[in-house]
């Protein structure tokens, strides 16, 4: 790719490979990122009970009761993805998007992770994951439906952890409804991580809740090769063996799919807060 993006201040804190397939800055608009819901048929009550309940994205200027508003990384606006105040709650935000190539692909993101500031403590722990997650499935006469999920795991109740994880495996499929068109399964529950061979990763989190430290994030996949290349955030990079995910077989109506998810989850009966600066996808095809 040609080096004259460094030129725009926007996109020079990104490395995008050949071809920018969506850059989104939150300070125009949600940008068509929205709540990943269960599927359902004839009624949202026949929707699996873990997606019953999540919130959908928001725009946040990231006002604090104490510091007053203090926008996103670069900009007024940043994308907020806010659990419910009930510890194991979820919240995601998806796009949804087809690829017209199998190539390489690259997600870039800044983002940044805090619990509500509630409580007059520093709530180091009260986050307990986020992540992001590729939903794929093959093109033309597809074989496979496979989910790469990278996990970050900040405590788990009182223990502080900071390692990243992957998943190989997801619960079983679900007819929803009763005419065998609509299944549904939940890929996002606590069982099946394993921590990646990489680092304990202390990301920043600063000395009280209500302050705010931006960081990196890249995942790179080869859709071609169905493969989980790595990833790097701030100054940890994992290169090593490919990483492992969920696959399944292909499934109706989904060819070709190339969607994107973030998801937070608290580790108190508090609100977990993610919240996303901008996103950059790119290629080579």
């Amino acid at each position: 790719m040609s080096h004259t993006y460094r030129a725009d201040p926007r996109l020079s804190r990104f490395d995008p490979l050949e071809r920018i397939i969506f850059y989104d800055d939150f300070d125009e608009g949600i940008r068509g990122w929205s709540e990943l819901i269960g599927n359902y048929e004839h009624s949202l009550d026949s929707m699996l009970p873990e997606y019953s309940d999540m919130r959908p994205p928001m725009l946040s200027n990231l006002t604090m009761w104490d510091t007053g508003t203090a926008g996103s990384m670069e900009g007024d606006y940043a994308l907020k993805v806010a659990s419910r105040a009930r510890t194991g709650s979820l919240a995601t935000s998806i796009k949804r998007l087809t690829f017209r190539k199998r190539g390489h692909i690259q997600l870039e993101c800044y983002f940044t992770f805090k619990p509500e500031a509630s409580e007059l403590r520093l709530s180091l722990n009260d986050v307990r994951a986020f992540g992001i997650l590729f939903d794929l499935q093959d093109g033309m006469n597809p074989e496979y439906r496979w989910m790469p999920h990278l996990r970050y795991l900040n405590a788990q109740g009182d223990e502080m952890i900071n390692r990243w994880q992957v998943k190989g495996e997801t619960r079983a499929f679900q007819n929803i409804g009763d005419t065998g068109e609509t299944v549904s399964h939940f890929h996002l529950g606590p069982e099946n991580w394993e921590y990646v061979d990489a680092p304990v990763q202390t990301l920043a989190y600063n000395e009280i809740a209500t302050k705010m430290n931006w960081h990196y994030l890249r995942v790179n996949v080869d859709l071609a090769e169905r493969r989980f290349l790595g990833f790097q955030c701030n100054d940890l990079i994992y290169a090593g063996e490919p990483l492992k995910y969920i696959s399944i077989p292909a499934m109706p109506n989904l060819n070709c799919m190339l969607n994107t998810a973030f998801w937070v989850e608290t580790n108190r009966d508090k609100r977990a807060f993610l919240y996303l600066d901008s996103v950059l996808l790119s290629g080579e095809f």
